[in-house]
């Protein structure tokens, strides 16, 4: 029975070491096999050279070349309202003409006393030739004449006054008072304002100084009309920085035919640089963002530890200029002609193999539009 029991045994011992010797066989050949990585599918284009204007952008405001809110010059009754508001007005025109029937009776009567101090001052003239009155008589005729004369000039003045007269061509805004409203001195009675052309206000760092010069381009761009660039030019510097914000102000002048453009409408200016430079761009969805420091996946041919090529990426930190719709600048980093991971880039770390599959790439548009916008 114990015979049995050890031939038993020793054959159980004999499977066992045979099975162990099979399998510490077949893990000894993988571990010696070559291990090969999995690859990662990505979308590359080839970085470029394209030549850029750049660009200075800021925030600014429309204002007119000629506006004024016109007020009353004098007390008195709204008698008419010659312009409307929104009317179109050239320079001297009547806009609100105030009721001047008081000062027209006294300027009658100024005139009467003028025409009789005129004639007494030509008979004391005539006398005073032939030494018939004193030369006080004369002096004061004369004095009469002038005091009647100055009545007179002063009543025109005043009924003047009461006319309100455009000082220059443009539109009238909306009117702020009514027929038979009475209104005192420097009363406001309607905005007038001179769109064409108009004025776009805006302020840079002072550092981008020596960037500006007269009669340099600008392009506008207005929230309402989003696809319709505004062009224009430079026409003043201020002589002074804000010693507050360290921000010097310019002016630009843009045509407006049409008086679309309104004083106070928001503006996004970009002003274009003199001078193009030539940048190494990418599309947007190239960078690998992080805090230590952005970078790109370059595609190239590398060389395994057994010696083998194959299809890897290199991680290039590099450093971004301006970005142009879909496009990025890379001002240090890539040279044109690399082949430079569009998509996948969050997956791949340096050295990794890779498979390029470019049948559907990100855009790379400079001006994109996107539907529904």
């Amino acid at each position: 029975m114990l015979k049995k029991f050890l031939i038993a045994l020793a054959g159980f011992a004999v499977v066992v070491f045979t099975l162990g010797a099979v399998k510490f066989g077949q893990i000894k050949k993988m571990a010696s096999a070559p291990h090969v990585m999995p690859l990662s599918s990505v979308t590359t284009l080839e970085a470029r050279a394209v030549d850029w204007h750049s660009h200075i952008k800021a925030i600014g405001t429309l204002a007119p070349v000629e506006g004024v809110t016109i007020s009353a010059d004098a007390d008195g009754i709204i008698a008419r309202i010659v312009a409307d508001s929104g009317a179109a007005v050239k320079a001297g025109d009547l806009l609100i003409e105030l009721d001047a029937s008081v000062e027209t009776a006294q300027l009658a009567a100024s005139e009467a006393r003028a025409n009789l101090a005129r004639i007494n001052l030509d008979r004391a003239s005539e006398l005073w030739g032939r030494q018939a009155v004193a030369k006080s008589e004369y002096d004061a005729a004369d004095a009469t004449y002038k005091q009647a004369t100055a009545d007179v000039t002063a009543l025109k003045a005043l009924i003047a006054k009461k006319q309100v007269r455009a000082p220059f061509d443009g539109r009238v805004g909306i009117r702020m008072v009514n027929l038979g409203q009475f209104v005192g001195r420097g009363r406001s009675l309607l905005p007038l304002q001179k769109l064409d052309p108009i004025y776009v206000n805006f302020s840079v760092p002072q550092r981008q100084l020596p960037a500006l010069s007269l009669n340099q381009k600008v392009s506008v761009l207005i929230d309402a009309f989003e696809n319709t660039p505004f062009e224009g030019t430079i026409t003043a510097i201020n002589s002074e920085v804000d010693a507050a914000t360290r921000n010097i102000s310019v002016q630009a002048t843009l045509a407006n035919p049409k008086e679309e453009l309104r004083a106070g409408m928001f503006a996004r200016v970009e002003v274009e640089m003199p001078q193009s430079e030539s940048l190494v761009v990418v599309p947007a969805t190239a960078i690998a963002y992080a805090s230590y420091g952005n970078s790109v996946f370059i595609v190239e041919k590398m060389k395994g530890p057994d010696g083998h090529e194959y299809l890897g990426v290199r991680q290039q930190f590099v450093k971004l200029g301006a970005t142009r719709g879909d496009l990025i600048a890379i001002t240090e980093g890539v040279q044109p002609g690399e082949q430079v991971v569009t998509a996948g880039v969050f997956k791949l770390r340096n050295g990794v193999p890779v498979q390029v599959n470019n049948v559907v790439t990100p855009s790379s548009n400079p001006a994109p539009k996107p539907a529904n916008t």
